[in-house]
């Protein structure tokens, strides 16, 4: 029998918007990861990351763009 462990999900890293990741508004390819201080994530292409950018500026813990490079929200 095999013994279960534990295992803790954090939000994935950076590198993870290499994979092909959808907007979550129009499904375009995906620009910007928002990390929420759930630990769950949006993602957004350019254009909708732009049009609620204040909005997810005041919710966010991190933004980081598709290039790896974070932009600490606050």
């Amino acid at each position: 029998m095999t013994q279960m462990t534990q295992t803790l999900t954090t939000t994935p890293a950076a590198d993870d918007l290499v994979v092909p990741f959808h907007c979550d508004r129009c499904g375009a390819l995906a620009k910007v990861r928002v990390v929420l201080a759930s630990g769950s994530d949006l993602v957004f292409c350019g254009h909708h990351a732009r049009e609620y950018e204040s909005k997810l500026r005041d919710i966010a813990v991190d933004i980081i763009e598709t290039d790896g490079e974070q932009h600490l929200a606050r």
